[in-house]
């Protein structure tokens, strides 16, 4: 496949020549030979290798990483840390931590020489064991594709990418290219090791399954292609999914219509779900089909549970027609509901009048002196936000208040019955934030009007009813 390197550098990975790129260069045949096709195609390199301190020789190919980026005429940038130390403190296995703390540092060098993108040598035969590892892990198609000529990892850094021209180059390939070339790579014997999961699938795994079929590697890789084919299709059927179903988005939560959302398949909804996650936690990698089944079940459950503690810090909560991806320390926005002015218990109404609210808000207040077109009007309304009630019996001083402890309500349909304000709120699931400040139409201690949810009883219209007062509570 090295003939097709050059259009695989420029189309794939989209690479042009004007602009640095970062090699990460681990001195292996695949890294060199990486470098090697990079400098003949004429692309500007900066050669980034990251000493882990693993191995007692680990000194040894930083120094043949230096040697070789010179003898290229390429600069080079030669860090180390303590993997083992970083890997205990942050309770990571040792692949997990020498990944994060490698891109970490490539990125971090990206960003210092302003580069087009990060370059690294995975091949053909890392794609097979990365599929087989997701497999084995349990993945979805998008583990099960692999990796791609040319992707983003937020968790590293949100807009410079990483590349992998080599990815349907072949280990041997690249070992020849350098026999070839006059390149000595170096040789990690801790690839020879069964400590790791991907060593113990590179060498005894894979020859197990090539028992079976000995074009195993290449019908692996070929169903990646397909399967990263199938994604892209899988990706557009979710971005559209995604602008149809998100209200709001902010750097602290992700609201969802919830009719929307739950007019999708299940797997739709999971992976619309993981979607968020990754937005709000880039590089979170303990996001589990469990994970999302459970949010799944959430989203669709029938009794409408408001809460669902789910992963890390972050939970699902359900507020009326919608369903927020948050953490505790989020601040939901609270201009969607009416709320009373902080420090402004009580507003007195004039009949007519307004008052206005915070957020856009306003209570208006008409009289009607058509008793039978209000309760035409009312019969036929559908909005909470407005009511037709009877003059009559609105003698006193209105007023628009927030709640009072001990207020009690006697809501429309239940014929002189009262009940607390407080029971009133968690049966209509008023979210319950809002409800210390929720405005309230009040003659003196009397609830009147809930507004966008029901009046009083005794205040509604009826048969004898003479003259109607209109309230209307608008928004924007």
């Amino acid at each position: 496949m090295l003939e097709n390197i050059a259009s695989l550098l420029s189309d794939q990975c989209r690479l042009v020549k004007d602009r640095p790129i970062i090699a990460g260069i681990s001195g292996g045949p695949d890294s060199l030979c990486l470098l090697s096709l990079l400098r003949e195609h004429g692309y500007r390199v900066i050669v980034a290798h990251f000493n882990h301190k693993l191995r007692s020789d680990a000194d040894a190919d930083a120094n043949a990483v230096e040697q070789a980026a010179s003898r290229m005429n390429f600069a080079s940038v030669i860090e180390s840390g303590d993997v083992r130390e970083y890997a205990a403190l942050e309770k990571l296995s040792i692949e997990e931590a020498a990944r994060k703390m490698r891109y970490r540092f490539l990125m971090a060098q990206a960003r210092h020489f302003k580069a087009q993108a990060v370059a690294v040598g995975h091949t053909a035969d890392d794609q097979v064991e990365t599929v087989l590892m997701h497999f084995i892990r349990g993945a979805g198609l998008a583990g099960l594709k692999g990796m791609t000529y040319r992707t983003l990892l937020p968790a590293f850094d949100p807009v410079i990418p990483i590349v992998r021209p080599l990815l349907d180059v072949w280990r041997e390939e690249t070992i020849v290219y350098c026999a070839a070339h006059g390149l000595r790579p170096r040789f990690d014997p801790t690839n020879d090791t069964l400590d790791f999961l991907r060593n113990r699938l590179r060498n005894q795994l894979i020859p197990i399954l090539e028992s079976y079929n000995p074009r195993f590697r290449e019908v692996v890789k070929r169903t990646s292609v397909s399967l990263a084919d199938d994604h892209e299709i899988f990706l557009q059927v979710l971005e559209d999914a995604w602008m149809e179903s998100v209200a709001q988005q902010t750097k602290d939560f992700i609201a969802f219509d919830s009719m929307r959302l739950t007019q999708h398949s299940p797997g739709l909804q999971r992976h619309l779900i993981r979607r968020a996650i990754e937005i709000l936690r880039p590089g979170n990698w303990d996001v589990t089909f469990a994970t999302l089944e459970r949010a799944a079940v959430f989203l669709n459950d029938p009794a409408r549970r408001s809460r669902l503690d789910l992963t890390g810090d972050l939970y699902l909560l359900r507020e009326g027609a919608l369903i927020y991806l948050l953490t505790d320390n989020s601040d939901l926005p609270i201009e969607r509901w009416p709320q009373m002015p902080e420090g402004q218990d009580a507003v007195p109404l004039s009949v007519p009048g307004a008052i206005s609210l915070p957020g856009g808000w306003k209570l208006t207040c008409e009289r009607w002196n058509m008793a039978s077109l209000a309760m035409e009007q009312a019969r036929s309304n559908d909005d909470p936000f407005q009511v037709w009630l009877d003059a009559q019996h609105l003698t006193g001083t209105l007023e628009l208040r927030a709640r009072h402890d001990g207020d009690r309500f006697e809501p429309l349909g239940m014929d002189s019955h009262e009940m607390k304000l407080s029971d009133f709120f968690i049966n209509v699931k008023l979210p319950q934030r809002a409800r210390n400040r929720w405005p309230l139409l009040c003659m003196g201690p009397k609830v009147v009007w809930v507004p966008g949810y029901r009046p009083a009883h005794s205040f509604r219209l009826t048969e004898t009813t003479r003259q109607a007062l209109y309230f209307s509570l608008t928004h924007g």
